[in-house]
């Protein structure tokens, strides 16, 4: 292990003091008596019931088996893993192990694949409807086609969907009824697991505006604690989850709040992240299963006389290896896909060096990216890509010795085929901006991270402390060879977002000479590649944290957690 990332793994350490953590010792005695109390229970007691609870989210219609990064050993390494007829096949066995067995996804289920674009996210619904789920959540993409068609969406799908915090927006600030039922409960043999669902409320701030017209979004404080106190003492729950799509460090925020006391799991997503063992707060567990389909997470919940006696979690990786594929699962999506293969799967490119995303700071695919818009825009002095999680890995070679890069990758890598967009800014504006964003990233209140990474960008150097203090982050810019001038006008360039203002360029408000261009990014990525392929887009060091490793692969610190 580098001496920077024990060095970094050691600070958080640190941070978590006073983060409102139980002591790892009181968890220890409290697990290990449950244990000794329960080991020897018989499994014919009639007075036992048993529950498992799987969860997948952000599987962005990923819906086929995909390269994949783990992090082992201080390196990267890349395998296999996810799709949906393999999941099918993990859904089944986990079934007829236990049939009190309840499946739910927890967001972003229709974006993220030219297959879901050109159908509008309908392509997804029948796979989800013939993996039989029990329960459905909202994510921050489920508006990407709007309000109306994210209801028909949903709409679509068997199961029942919740969300305790969107609303019918009536105009005026005025809020009318829920768009969805706040809680759904299971009933199982006299056991009642009580599920509050909350999606991001900075939907409309993250995302293109007009994505999310007609809905209001409330903080899940507003609230939490009266449908909490209705689960329990009215519904009378045995167990409460809040099922939520705001990313790990919102809910690590929410499990600390006084307002969640009666919650016992809070099973999240947005992020991405894996959590291998669950996070312990003040009054709640938080969990998240990864990203892509590539995971399952797995609560295992054991109650005799109506009363919790054992749990375990379990983050399952789906090898296709392991599980070998459902055949009605996979027939079903070769139906679906077969108006559409040839086009996702034609070739416009190829790299030399493996694609990825999961970095905080810098990644291959967003330094391809931004090659392409510097190669586009040479006169620009700065280029701007927004701090997308998207997309999965891309690591295999084909019969060129080079790794193929299809159209279907184009969409994966760039959800919406935004417009270019020029303008003009002070450095000033710049520093401003940056600061900003990166407090977005970082900021020591996690409920003031959003859920993207840092910004990319070309044509300037950036030092920063991550773990400094808001607003004084920024250690130096560099442009063009020279320090950054707060007085001067720089050109730039990044990609207009539906619904923002004329004058606003990658959330930088107030830029000057706007102007859209002829060119998309998904036209922009396919001229590129087909004059420079193969293209090599090692990380150009454009960002460097002087506190934290180049390969940081979590904006969480301050609790026993780490990505692999």
């Amino acid at each position: 292990m580098s001496h920077n990332r024990r060095h970094f793994i050691r600070k958080i350490g640190l941070l978590s003091a006073g983060a409102g953590l139980l002591p790892v010792t009181q968890l220890s005695a409290v697990e290990t008596k449950q244990k000794k109390q329960h080991k020897d229970i018989s499994e014919d007691d009639k007075s036992i019931v048993k529950l498992n609870i799987l969860q997948t989210t952000d599987v962005h219609c990923q819906i086929h088996p995909h390269d994949e990064l783990f992090w082992e050993n201080d390196k990267a390494v890349f395998r296999r893993a996810g799709g949906y007829a393999h999941f099918a096949s993990f859904v089944k066995k986990e079934r007829k192990k236990n049939k009190h067995t309840f499946l739910m996804d927890t967001g972003d289920m229709f974006q993220g694949s030219q297959l879901s674009i050109k159908t509008t996210g309908n392509a997804i619904s029948p796979i989800l409807n013939a993996l039989d789920y029990d329960l459905y959540l909202p994510g921050n993409w489920e508006v990407i086609y709007g309000k109306k068609e994210m209801q028909k969406l949903l709409g679509g799908l068997h199961a029942p969907k919740v969300c305790a915090n969107m609303y019918h927006d009536l105009g005026d600030g005025k809020r009318g009824e829920h768009i969805f039922p706040p809680y759904h409960i299971w009933n199982v043999d006299g056991i009642k697991i009580g599920f509050l669902g909350y999606t991001d409320h900075l939907v409309p701030i993250r995302q293109s505006p007009n994505y999310s017209k007609g809905i209001l979004y409330t903080k899940p404080e507003e609230n939490i604690a009266h449908y909490v106190e209705v689960l329990s003492k009215q519904e009378q729950c045995n167990f409460i989850i809040v099922v939520a799509h705001m990313g790990l460090s919102q809910q690590i925020h929410l499990a600390n709040l006084e307002v969640t006391k009666g919650v016992n799991y809070i099973l999240g997503g947005d992020t991405h992240e894996r959590v291998r063992k669950p996070i312990q707060c003040k009054y709640a567990k938080v969990v998240e299963p990864g990203a892509f389909g590539s995971f399952c997470g797995k609560l295992s919940l054991t109650f005799k006389d109506g009363g919790l006696i054992e749990e375990n979690y379990e983050l399952v990786e789906i090898s296709p290896d392991k599980y070998k594929e459902d055949k009605e699962i996979s027939t079903l999506i070769d139906n679906i896909e077969k108006p559409y293969i040839e086009q996702i799967n034609k070739v416009v490119g190829y790299s030399t060096v493996p694609l990825y995303r999961y970095f905080v700071i810098e990644n291959t695919i967003d330094t391809m990216i931004i090659d392409a818009l510097r190669w586009r825009m040479p006169e620009i002095d700065i280029v701007l890509s927004n701090g997308f999680r998207f997309c999965p890995p891309r690591t295999t070679p084909d019969h060129t010795g080079n790794i193929p890069i299809t159209q279907g990758y184009i969409f994966d890598m760039l959800p919406v085929d935004s417009t270019i967009r020029t303008g003009k800014v002070t450095g000033q504006q710049l520093l401003t901006w940056l600061e900003k964003e990166l407090n977005n990233v970082f900021a020591k209140d996690a409920s003031k991270r959003f859920g993207g990474w840092v910004t990319k960008f070309n044509g300037m150097v950036v030092k920063f402390r991550a773990f400094g203090d808001e607003g004084k982050r920024v250690e130096s810019i560099v442009i063009a060879g020279k320090p950054i001038n707060p007085e001067q006008v720089y050109s730039i360039c990044a990609c207009e977002r539906d619904g923002d203002p004329a004058d606003m360029v990658c959330r930088i408000k107030n830029v000057k000479d706007t102007q859209n261009t002829k060119y998309t990014l998904h036209e922009n990525m396919i001229e590129y590649l087909k004059v420079n392929s193969p293209v090599t887009p090692n990380v150009h060091k454009s960002s460097i944290a002087l506190d934290a490793p180049d390969t940081l692969l979590t904006q969480v610190y301050g609790v026993d957690y780490q990505f692999h």
